[in-house]
C-alpha cells in the first residue's frame, strides 16, 4: 500500500494542499489565494473555477515540490468550507457561483418554510420538534446553511434552480470533479436539513423534510456512508495534476469534521478551538443532543458511528483582516501583533464587537452588528488593534460558557488549530480570557489536510479510529495569568450585555 493521501482543504481565503503520511505527518504543502465575492448587503459568493484554478496551481508546486511522495498516493481526500451551495448541470459544471457559509440571502425565504401561526423563537413548535427529532436541530433563521441557499436561488435565481442537475456542497463539487460522481456523506450533507440521522450507519432524505422545503429530490447528491470510498481519480484530472490516475477518493467533510481529527483531540469531549476566518469550539460526542436555544447540536461525524458538536462564530480572523484591509490600520496581521503587543491587557477599557457578520452561537442573529464600544479620545491604535483580537477572545468565551451548558460539564485544556494559533499573543489572551490552557499543537495550521487525510486511511482500512488517538503532539501551551484573569472579568460581562444592549437596535437597521 502506497505511504501518502493528497488531502485538499477548501478554506475561503483559498486552499492547502499536503501530502499527509499514515502517522498524520504533513510532509509538504502549499497553499493558494482565492477570491471571495461579497454581495452587499447579504451576499457571499465565490468561483468554483477559480477554486479549481488555484487547487491545481498548489498541487503542481506540491508535486514538484515531492515528487518521489507525489508518486506514492493511496488516496485523494478533501475538506472544505461548510454550509455552501454550488449548482451544477449534467456535464459536472458549475453553472453560475456558488453560494457560501457567509450568505444570508435565504433568511427570509428558510422564515417562511420553518414558522407557522403560533411560533417559539421564530419557529412552528410541531415543525421545529420533528426537524429536532430526525436531523439532530433544525434551519437556522440566519439564512447561511446549505437549504437556505436553495430556496433563495429557487425564488430569486428560478432559472438556475431550473437548470442545475445537482445541488451541491463545496467539498462534493470538488469530489464531482475529481471522480465524476455527485454524491454526499451523512456527515457533510447535515446542512441540506433533509436527512434523517437518527442512525450513523442508515441514512436517507426524509420525504416529510422534502415536502416542507418544497426541494426536489432528483437535484441532491447521492447520500453514501461516512469515510467511505467514492470512486477514482479521472485520468482527465490526473494528467492535469501530474499524478496517476485511478488513485481512490474518498468521501469529503466540512473543515469542522476534519479539524476534529486532525486536532488530535479526537477522543469524546476532548475540544479543541479553531480561529481562522471564522471560529468554533468543538469535541466529538458519542450520541445525538440538541441546544436549541444557544443554536447548538451534535451532528454525524466523519468518523464512522461518531458524532461531534457543531457551533461557530462567523468572525475571527475575518476581523483581523478587516481591520488590515478595509480600515487599514496596519499593512499586515504581523504587524498588527507587534503593534497589539504594546496596549495593555483589556486595552484601556475598550472592547471590540466582533459581530461583523452577525452571529450564530450562541445566539443566532444575522442582523446584529460589531465594532468598538467605549472608544476614547485617549484610546489609540495599539487599543484598538489588542481590543480585537480579545474581543475575539470574549467571543470564544460566551460559546465556551453555552458549551458547558451544553455537556454539563466544566472543559478541560483547549487545543487551537488555525491560522490565529500563530500568534503567540492571542493564544494568552484566550487563555487569560478562558482560563483555560490553551494547547497549541504541531502543524496546528494544517489540522484540515492532516484530518482529511486521516479519515481517509479510516476509508480505506489502513487505520481504525482507535488508532487516531495521540498522532498529533503539542508544540507549547499558554496556561493563564491570574492577575491578567482579573482585568478581564467586567470587561468580558461588559461584551456580554452589549449584545443584550444592541441587539434591537441593529435588528431594525439591518432587518
Amino acid at each position: 500500500m502506497p505511504d501518502h493521501i493528497l488531502a485538499i482543504d477548501l478554506g475561503t481565503g483559498g486552499p492547502k494542499v499536503a501530502l499527509v503520511d499514515r502517522r498524520g505527518k504533513v510532509v509538504a504543502h502549499e497553499v493558494e489565494m482565492t477570491e471571495l465575492l461579497l454581495q452587499p448587503p447579504d451576499g457571499a459568493e465565490q468561483d468554483p473555477d477559480d477554486w479549481w484554478r488555484a487547487i491545481t496551481a498548489a498541487v503542481h508546486r506540491l508535486v514538484a515540490a515531492a515528487p518521489d511522495e507525489a508518486a506514492d498516493l493511496a488516496g485523494v481526500s478533501v475538506t472544505s468550507q461548510w454550509c455552501g451551495t454550488v449548482p451544477v448541470d449534467g456535464d459536472g459544471n458549475a453553472i453560475g457561483n456558488a453560494i457560501i457559509w457567509m450568505d444570508s440571502r435565504g433568511a427570509a425565504a428558510i422564515g417562511r418554510v420553518v414558522s407557522g401561526r403560533v411560533n417559539v423563537m421564530g419557529y412552528d413548535p410541531r415543525r421545529l420538534a420533528r426537524w429536532v427529532q430526525l436531523t439532530g436541530a433544525a434551519p437556522s433563521l440566519s439564512g447561511k446553511d446549505s437549504i437556505a441557499h436553495i430556496l433563495w436561488l429557487k425564488e430569486e435565481r428560478p432559472e438556475v434552480y431550473a437548470a442545475a442537475d445537482r445541488l451541491l456542497e463545496p467539498g462534493d463539487y470538488l469530489n464531482l470533479r475529481l471522480t465524476g460522481k455527485a454524491v454526499s456523506s451523512q456527515d457533510c450533507a447535515v446542512m441540506l436539513w433533509l436527512t434523517d440521522n437518527r442512525d450513523r450507519h442508515t441514512t436517507a432524505y426524509h420525504p416529510q423534510l422534502l415536502e416542507w422545503t418544497g426541494v426536489d429530490e432528483a437535484k441532491l447528491p447521492t447520500l453514501v456512508p461516512s469515510a467511505s470510498v467514492v470512486g477514482e481519480l479521472l485520468p482527465a484530472v490526473a494528467e492535469e495534476w501530474g499524478i496517476a490516475a485511478g488513485v481512490p477518493v474518498t468521501t469529503s467533510m466540512g473543515d469542522v469534521h476534519a479539524a476534529c481529527v486532525g486536532c488530535g483531540a479526537v477522543r469524546d469531549h476532548e475540544p479543541h478551538l479553531y480561529l481562522g476566518t471564522s471560529s468554533w469550539l468543538s469535541f466529538h460526542l458519542p450520541g445525538k443532543r440538541t441546544d436549541v436555544r444557544n443554536n447548538m447540536a451534535a451532528f454525524p461525524a466523519a468518523l464512522p458511528g461518531k458524532y461531534f458538536l457543531a457551533n461557530e462564530h462567523e468572525a475571527a480572523g475575518a476581523c483581523l483582516l478587516h481591520a488590515c484591509d478595509r480600515l487599514r490600520l496596519v499593512a499586515t496581521l504581523d504587524e498588527l501583533n507587534e503593534v497589539a503587543a504594546e496596549a495593555p491587557s483589556g486595552s484601556n477599557g475598550l472592547i471590540y464587537l466582533p459581530w461583523l457578520n452577525g452571529e450564530r452561537t450562541p445566539v443566532d442573529d444575522h442582523t446584529i452588528r460589531g465594532g468598538w464600544t467605549n472608544l476614547s479620545l485617549s484610546h489609540d491604535r495599539a487599543d484598538m488593534l489588542r481590543s480585537i483580537l480579545e474581543g475575539v477572545a470574549y467571543n470564544s468565551r460566551w460559546l465556551m460558557e453555552a458549551v458547558e451548558s451544553f455537556t454539563k460539564a466544566p472543559l478541560g485544556p483547549i487545543v487551537v488549530i488555525g491560522g490565529g494559533a500563530r500568534s503567540d499573543l492571542w493564544c494568552q489572551i484566550h487563555a487569560d480570557v478562558l482560563q483555560r490552557p490553551i494547547r497549541r499543537v504541531e502543524d496546528f495550521q494544517h489540522a484540515g489536510t492532516r484530518g482529511a487525510a486521516l479519515v481517509s486511511w479510516v476509508a480505506l482500512g489502513e487505520m481504525t479510529v482507535d488508532e487516531l488517538d495521540g498522532l498529533v503532539a503539542v508544540e507549547r501551551e499558554f496556561t493563564p495569568d491570574r492577575s491578567t484573569t482579573a482585568t478581564y472579568e467586567p470587561l468580558y460581562d461588559a461584551f456580554v450585555a452589549m449584545y443584550k444592549a444592541t441587539k434591537g437596535i441593529h435588528a431594525k437597521l439591518n432587518h
